[in-house]
């Protein structure tokens, strides 16, 4: 059956979901980290197969489902309550969040198209403003849509200023276990305390080079050429094959073995370069987006770890905001593409290890308290001349996709998506809830970038389809 956009979402039931057990009424602050984020949304969605075959034992199945995902997510949200907040300023005029149990705009929906139907390779068309939900309020917003089918689509919406893709993840899980009536395995810290800027702040220099005071948000360059979304799967067997050429012997010797996100990069590095080849006078720009709760924990000389004195859990490796940092390589065209991808992925490594340290993210605390309240950003979505292009890949490998189980199962397929007006390309790999070490690939970049992917990659990026969902006979 042929994918269809041309589908009709219509909304049955709009709510307002308020946890059940709200805290005292605070201000929260923003942190110095979250501070490093634009006024931007992301948005992320699972579909699953009909519930109503799958349904577990410990429900009623006379119970709509949007009750018992509204009932779970009011419990959810006495855990998680920054998500029931609003943003507002403070007398100074610096943002804050009001933690006033506001509450969270909850949509029902119906959308008279087939789970196999959907166009999941194309989510601009048949994904935004018809299965995730535009925020129009608070923090946070869902969506929960049943499809033709019996299937199920629920998407959310958030405020990146408010949470990294770190700590929605730990709220979809903690959400999935109450549904269940599962402990909630994670709890989340609003401890701000433990990202202050230190009494005698210092950052090194090269934080300068990475991210910089803004004086107006960043505009899109002519050679942008109107970004798309696009989805796509990769094998397990290509990605490994990707790393095993990433790392072969002709590598600066000494180097530790290049992860399968690095090797990824590096190859995404080198595809990109080639589109642009007949322009060597260019520079092309590759970021990754590192998680810091790790780095943070760590003491000094510690390898990275989650655990420290008596395995006990660091506070801040369970912090919800946003504990991110964006380091990125910035050569000529000609350099990326003249390499063996091994000594690229070398490169990948050595841009990356300057933001693998403690001493990377405190530096960077430090250095935006020295400039607020100057709006600030990574440089490498500022690109904007038209000799430079740019991309960032965000990794959500580590987020465990098949245990958004609301009780009727693992997802048939999950993403997220992200648009903005960045002129940087974003790239952001997940992995298959099918747990075979497939990956999904969420792309967000120039018409032609994304072509060029198609004709002459086409053995590594294929158009995310229902026949690989496997829900053809649904």
């Amino acid at each position: 059956m042929s994918s269809r956009d041309n589908y009709t979402t219509i909304v049955r039931e709009r709510d307002v979901v308020r946890a059940l057990l709200p805290a005292q009424e605070h201000k929260l602050p923003l942190s110095n980290l979250d501070w490093l984020l634009p006024p931007v949304d992301v948005s992320v969605f699972f579909c699953y197969y009909n519930p109503n075959n799958t349904w577990n034992e410990n429900f009623n199945s006379a119970v709509p489902m949007a009750n018992t995902l509204k009932k779970a997510l009011a419990n959810t949200l006495a855990y998680y309550y920054a998500f029931a907040g609003e943003l507002s300023r403070n007398p100074t005029g610096e943002l804050e969040l009001l933690c006033n149990n506001q509450g969270v705009d909850f949509i029902e929906a119906y959308a008279d198209v087939q789970l196999k139907e959907l166009n999941l390779y194309k989510p601009d068309v048949s994904v935004e403003g018809k299965l995730v939900p535009k925020r129009k309020q608070g923090v946070l917003c869902i969506q929960v849509t049943e499809l033709q089918c019996g299937g199920l689509v629920i998407g959310c919406t958030f405020d990146h200023r408010i949470a990294d893709a770190f700590s929605a993840n730990m709220f979809l899980l903690a959400w999935a276990e109450i549904a269940r009536e599962k402990p909630v395995s994670h709890l989340a810290t609003f401890d701000r305390s433990l990202l202050c800027p230190r009494q005698f702040g210092h950052y090194d220099k090269s934080i300068d080079g990475m991210y910089k005071p803004l004086s107006a948000p960043p505009t899109r360059g002519n050679n942008d050429h109107n970004p798309i979304s696009r989805i796509y799967y990769i094998n397990a067997d290509t990605i490994n094959r990707i790393q095993s050429q990433a790392n072969r012997a002709n590598s600066i010797k000494g180097n530790r073995q290049k992860s399968k996100l690095e090797s990824f990069t590096a190859f995404l590095w080198q595809v990109f370069a080639r589109n642009i080849g007949n322009e060597k006078t260019k520079r092309i720009r590759m970021g990754i987006v590192v998680d810091g709760r790790t780095r943070i924990a760590m003491n000094h000389g510690e390898q990275e770890r989650l655990f420290v004195k008596h395995h006990q859990v660091h506070p801040v490796c369970n912090y919800f905001g946003n504990v991110i940092s964006i380091p990125f390589g910035d050569t000529s065209i000609s350099n990326i593409m003249k390499k063996p991808l091994s000594s690229v992925a070398d490169e990948v490594q050595e841009f990356l290890s300057s933001a693998l340290t403690k001493e990377h993210f405190m530096g960077l605390i430090d250095w935006v308290e020295v400039h607020r309240p100057k709006p600030t950003l990574a440089r490498i979505f500022c690109t904007s001349s038209e000799e430079e292009v740019a991309f960032v890949v965000s990794s959500g490998l580590r987020f465990p996709v098949n245990r958004v189980n609301f009780g009727w199962g693992r997802p048939a397929f999950g993403s997220y998506h992200f648009s903005w007006e960045s002129s940087a390309g974003y790239v952001m790999p997940m992995p298959s809830p099918s747990g075979n070490g497939d990956w999904i690939v969420y792309t967000h970049c120039a018409k032609d970038h994304l072509e060029y992917l198609e004709e002459e990659v086409c053995d590594v990026f294929k158009p995310m389809s229902s026949h690989y969902l496997r829900v053809l006979d649904i």
